[in-house]
């Protein structure tokens, strides 16, 4: 009896494992759907700055502005009816590490967005591998302009908008003479390049410069040249912690008595809170956003900030960039009426503004670079500024001159005044 009925045993077992294996393989797939879906509604904003290392005293604020922005956008019903939610990570002010973290937040964290980086070889490092993966890129720091690339998006000043009007006030204010000192890379080689070009264009003469690693502390060859040179005025560019020290010896060595010094990133990382009053006073600097103007969205800005992290340290012109980035970006998610990269893209060249703690900002469609409000200011003693000149919606001028993403979407250059 035992013998018949193991026969038929084993065939019921078996075609019962079948179904349960069905079963189970049926749940799972039911499963990796909900799990699918789930993530679908959830909106990944990718984030990568300079938290650590000596750039961190841009890349903390660049970092808060965003959850701040994140958080806001949640708090008022997130995009499309869907939350946001951040991947970070810190760059640790290596080079290497956007590149590594680009790749890694792409393909395996699928963001929707990316908004990183602060010097202008961290942008370049990234913009390949957005462009490859098709994912709208913001680069929110001012830089020496130029960067044409379908896929990524500028919301700080370029140096056409800053040099055009920084340059020509410098000259009618101390004269014509001009010395640069500026950090060795593409940010400072760049930007002297524009500085000799508005130079020209307002008549004024570069009569010496220097390049600098931004891990140079001695900067007593500096000032030897520039006392020699006999400049009017010097264009500091300083990039960095250690490049603060140079304003200091630039102080002590009495030159500021004799001649001007005005800067297009002085006050960028709140340098103006580290120097000596005695360093700080007088410089002049030029720059889409300080936290000491006079416009209607900045109270409201400053207050937010305040009530998230305090106002012991002023606020940066870069976490106003990527405050403005992230509300362009939302807004034109809700224009495209999805998060697929080409629609918002297109949306975002349809001429997008944003009111921001700045003024109101515009993309502009075949730049994709920001018309926004210039303003010159001069350092006081408090460790602050005191607004000179507001210059309202200045053009990128070059980029919108040599960048026609809609003409020409397939453009992928960093353009430079030799371009002209």
């Amino acid at each position: 009896m035992t013998n018949r009925l193991m026969p038929n045993f084993e065939r019921v077992w078996s075609q019962n494992y079948k179904f349960v294996c069905l079963v189970m393989l049926a749940l799972a797939i039911s499963l990796v759907a909900v799990t699918q879906v789930r993530a679908d509604d959830e909106i990944k904003v990718g984030s990568i700055f300079d938290l650590t290392g000596g750039l961190n005293i841009y890349g903390i604020q660049q970092s808060q502005a965003l959850h701040l922005a994140v958080n806001n956008i949640n708090d008022n019903g997130g995009v499309l009816g869907q939350q946001l939610q951040v991947v970070e990570y810190d760059a640790q002010s290596e080079l290497a590490k956007f590149t590594q973290y680009t790749n890694t937040i792409i393909l395996r964290d699928q963001i929707d967005v990316l908004f990183a980086g602060l010097t202008s070889s961290s942008r370049e490092a990234m913009r390949p591998i957005v462009r490859k993966n098709n994912i709208p890129y913001f680069y929110s720091a001012l830089y020496e302009g130029g960067a044409c690339d379908k896929q990524t998006f500028i919301t700080g000043a370029s140096a056409s908008q800053q040099m055009s009007v920084l340059i020509e006030w410098a000259i009618k204010e101390y004269g014509p003479k001009i010395y640069i000192m500026a950090p060795d890379y593409n940010f400072g080689t760049i930007s002297a390049h524009w500085i000799d070009h508005y130079a020209k264009e307002y008549g004024g003469e570069v009569v010496g410069s220097d390049f600098l690693a931004l891990t140079v502390t001695d900067y007593s060859p500096t000032i030897q040249k520039i006392q020699a040179a006999k400049p009017d005025f010097v264009a500091a560019l300083p990039v960095g912690a250690n490049q603060t020290g140079f304003l200091e010896q630039f102080a002590a060595a009495g030159l500021k008595e004799k001649m001007g010094i005005v800067s297009t990133n002085y006050g960028s990382g709140n340098q103006q809170v580290v120097v000596s009053p005695d360093a700080g006073e007088g410089i002049v600097a030029s720059q889409e956003y300080f936290m000491w103007i006079d416009e209607p969205n900045n109270e409201p800005f400053k207050a937010k900030w305040e009530a998230a992290y305090s106002l012991d340290e002023p606020i940066i012109s870069e976490a106003a960039d990527v405050w403005n980035a992230v509300h362009i970006w939302a807004k034109a998610v809700e224009v495209a009426g999805t998060t697929d990269s080409d629609a918002v893209i297109a949306a975002l060249e349809s001429g997008i503004s944003f009111d921001g703690p700045n003024g109101t900002v515009t993309m502009q469609p075949g730049s994709h670079h920001l018309k926004q409000n210039i303003y010159i200011v001069r350092g006081n003693r408090t460790h602050g500024f005191d607004v000179i000149q507001t210059f309202e919606s200045v053009a990128p001028s070059f980029e919108d001159q040599v960048c026609d993403l809609i003409a020409n979407p397939d453009t992928a250059e960093h353009f430079t005044p030799a371009d002209l």
